[in-house]
């Protein structure tokens, strides 16, 4: 499985748009963001939904720690007051709850992904509560390493979109995203990176 960001593809992508070559002339390559597949890995996600990525890593690392093991039998072990002093919220909760139980009653299996396309695997998680398109966005994107998915509910790369492209509403973002496949997974890993770039974060 060859990795989003590499010389070819991001060589296709700035003949799409030069765009994505302004953005490699002023802050280089992106990282090649990456997450094992997994249980783990889509928690956390979950626990990034709307909120700083900083909020949702000290939330993770105080789940982690009031864990035996982060399984999804434990996560079923933990009661509402349990869940509220590792500051995951009611709803949050609720939806590793879910996970859990549909991992746990073969509902969801993770380890078939391999096997499935894009289409399939979106269809598999967002029947799980707490899951849409954003959470499968970012799981396919980075745990699996999908290559044409453009996460269009992320702010950080509409913002960066309506700051750098003449696409304003969501009609013209979508359109424009078009002429980036099949490498918008890639686009969206420039995008994201001049993002952090611009405002010193990593």
């Amino acid at each position: 499985m060859m990795s989003i960001v590499n010389q070819m593809d991001s060589d296709r992508l700035f003949k799409l748009d030069p765009l994505f070559s302004r953005i490699h002339d002023q802050y280089g390559s992106p990282p090649n963001w990456t997450r094992p597949p997994g249980f783990i890995s889509l928690s956390r996600i979950i626990l990034e939904q709307q909120v700083s990525l900083a909020s949702a890593n000290a939330h993770f690392l105080k789940l982690n720690s009031f864990l035996k093991e982060f399984t999804p039998a434990e996560i079923l072990k933990l009661t509402d007051e349990e869940m509220r002093a590792c500051q995951i919220s009611r709803q949050k909760a609720t939806y590793l709850r879910d996970l859990s139980e549909a991992i746990l009653n073969g509902t969801l299996n993770l380890d078939f992904f391999g096997k499935m396309t894009d289409a399939e695997i979106r269809t598999e998680l967002t029947r799980i509560k707490g899951i849409g398109d954003w959470t499968t966005d970012i799981y396919l994107m980075f745990c699996l390493q999908a290559k044409d998915i453009f996460p269009h509910g992320d702010i950080a790369v509409i913002n960066t979109i309506r700051e750098l492209t003449p696409a304003q509403n969501k009609a013209e973002i979508l359109t424009l995203s078009e002429t980036w496949k099949p490498l918008r997974s890639l686009a969206t890993y420039f995008l994201w990176h001049y993002y952090l770039k611009k405002r010193n974060r990593s």
